[in-house]
């Protein structure tokens, strides 16, 4: 049944201002998020340079930016290999950089102990020089846009943003699981948001929008249902889906392995059809924004009704 003011509050996701952010971060001035890619007299690579973005609108809105460091090298293009799958792993002489999760948290009001965590990764490919609109810009600006409206918000439960890294090697991710669950962590929902909108050249030609939800374990069904409870409540209009996989993956795949199983993932398609993945031509241009823009505000709507589970 639709809440009023969550349906009030999911209207206020802007997909102008995700519009701008996606180009901001996968055009110009920033044309992808890479350790090893450190522009003309520019000072920090570009992934640094994403960070300090992310960091300062976050800070905007007055989050405290938390920044852990992650030692990890740039994956190695093997053209032997199909071309959205030529990684490969980095020799031990390549070098290495330090990657920064970055979090930021707005506190629970009643029940501060109980964390709910969205998370993307917000690197691009290392091996090749894609933009990464779709994987991950659009999954990190669209989770931007949710700590924006939860900064004026009072949940009863912390609601957490990781912005992670998953192009490189390590997975930054697997670090931040590991932490959570050596601290005690009571996460008790995690969604993860990776390639939103991203679909096949036929849903993309149908101008389809599209959502599917994966989940794991069977204990993270209750939150892919809720997906697809708020799609329907609250009129989004998705082409929404669940799945569940075989065995983890992905960033959700981290805290899946750390023991959270209430762990979902929202991706365009599954599997993933995007035609330009991992390639030179997943450019800002190309990104369905309506598409982003519905897949974000029924996530809102999903963690909005989370919170308010008793």
């Amino acid at each position: 049944m639709e809440d009023p003011l969550i349906a009030r509050t999911i209207r206020r996701v802007d997909q102008k201002r995700m519009t701008d952010d996606v180009f901001h971060l996968a055009d110009s001035p920033i044309p992808m998020r890479k350790l090893n890619l450190t522009l003309p007299d520019h000072s920090k690579n570009t992934l640094y340079e994403a960070d300090d973005f992310l960091a300062a609108q976050l800070e905007a809105r007055g989050y405290e930016v938390r920044r852990e460091a992650v030692r990890v090298q740039a994956c190695r293009c093997d053209t032997t290999k199909p071309k959205a799958h030529q990684y490969s792993r980095p020799l031990p002489d390549d070098p290495w950089y330090d990657a920064y999760n970055l979090y930021a948290e707005r506190l629970g009001t009643s029940r501060p102990e109980e964390i709910i965590l969205l998370l993307a990764h917000k690197d691009s490919q290392s091996w090749v020089h894609s933009p990464g609109a779709y994987d991950n810009t659009v999954g990190t600006v669209a989770m931007l846009e949710l700590a924006r409206i939860v900064a004026a918000l009072e949940p009863q439960r912390t609601i957490r943003f990781l912005f992670c890294n998953e192009e490189h090697s390590p997975w930054t991710s697997v670090t931040a699981a590991r932490n959570a669950r050596e601290r005690g962590d009571n996460l008790v929902a995690v969604v993860n948001l990776d390639g939103l909108g991203g679909k096949s050249q036929q849903d993309i030609d149908a101008g389809a929008k599209t959502n599917v939800t994966l989940y794991t374990v069977d204990e993270g069904k209750a939150l892919a249902d809720l997906m697809t409870q708020v799609n329907e409540d609250y009129r989004i209009g998705l082409r929404q889906s669940i799945a569940q996989r075989k065995g983890p993956g992905d960033d959700d795949g981290s805290f899946v392995k750390a023991g959270y199983g209430r762990t979902v993932l929202n991706i365009g398609s599954f599997p993933y059809a995007d035609p330009e993945y991992h390639r030179e031509g997943d450019i800002a241009e190309r990104v369905d924004f309506d598409n982003v823009r519905m897949a974000a505000q029924a996530t809102l709507a999903a963690v909005l009704e989370a919170d308010r589970i008793s």
